[in-house]
């Protein structure tokens, strides 16, 4: 299991989402306290974030090194400023490999996203059912092995050729998880799919398993560190009431006036 943080509103810098509240990122690279798989997040790690004024795409920022231990960072962190951010400490799931490659945040033109979570058994489950399903211009765009790149392709490949907005954002993720909910009850297989995803106007992520629990995941508005910004993380980034836990089988998403636009999904396992 990864862990991760979403961030929209007044630019900030990076370091003020990733290392800056006192249960950071960096901190839940090495000592998480709600994962349900794994202990620490320590094989690798990547930031993504929007400077539009040079380039409507994002600019991504991997190593395959823990986050604690990149000297350059702490540096580029303070001088690096956005008004969305995307953040991920990694903990590989067994079998696919520790590669640049394979570090989160993926991006494939203005889009960025982060998944926390598994396909079960993925390489032998959806790996082929996934790529056999997508556009060539997606299917080639995977530059990786894991699930999340994959599920990524999954989504972008729902949303080809729709006016990207919030709710069309949001209708491209719920086909995405609706048809991996409903290969994996095929296959009699679990599926964890907490996943974010931005075009650096709006960030939408959902909160989803087929079977047992489903991976944490928080929301804040208007609070703490972000007193004019809405933040999703997959754990509290400091201690208060003003985050709210996303409930489980939803799909939340925030616009530019940081209006919260929360969705329930329809769905009961059959096992």
């Amino acid at each position: 299991m990864c862990r991760f943080v979403a961030y929209l509103g007044q630019p900030t810098t990076l370091e003020s989402v990733i290392s800056k509240p006192v249960h950071s990122l960096v901190v839940q690279s090495y000592q998480p306290l709600e994962m349900t798989a794994g202990t620490v997040n320590a094989d690798g790690f990547g930031i993504g974030w929007y400077n539009r004024s040079v380039d409507p795409t994002p600019c991504v920022y991997t190593n395959v090194a823990p986050i604690w231990s990149d000297r350059n960072l702490p540096n580029l962190s303070r001088h690096i400023a956005s008004d969305c951010i995307f953040a991920n400490v990694r903990s590989a799931t067994p079998g696919i490999p520790v590669d640049q490659s394979n570090c989160q945040p993926f991006a494939y033109r203005r889009f960025m996203a982060m998944h926390n979570g598994y396909i079960e058994n993925f390489r032998f489950t959806l790996m082929r059912q996934i790529r056999e399903s997508l556009r060539d211009e997606y299917y080639t765009a995977i530059g990786g092995s894991t699930d999340s790149e994959h599920i990524f392709a999954l989504f972008l490949n729902y949303l080809h050729g729709q006016v990207v907005t919030l709710e069309s954002i949001i209708g491209a993720l719920h086909e995405t998880l609706s048809q991996l909910a409903g290969w994996a009850e095929e296959l009699d297989i679990r599926v964890a799919l907490n996943l974010a995803v931005t075009d650096g106007d709006y960030i939408v992520a959902s909160r989803f398993a087929n079977r047992g629990p489903a991976p944490s995941l928080y929301f804040v508005k208007n609070a703490g560190l972000f007193a004019t910004a809405a933040a999703i993380a997959s754990e509290r980034l400091w201690a208060g009431e003003e985050w709210v836990e996303i409930a489980e089988s939803s799909i939340v998403g925030f616009d530019a006036s940081l209006d919260l636009h929360d969705y329930r999904l329809e769905w009961s396992a059959t096992a």
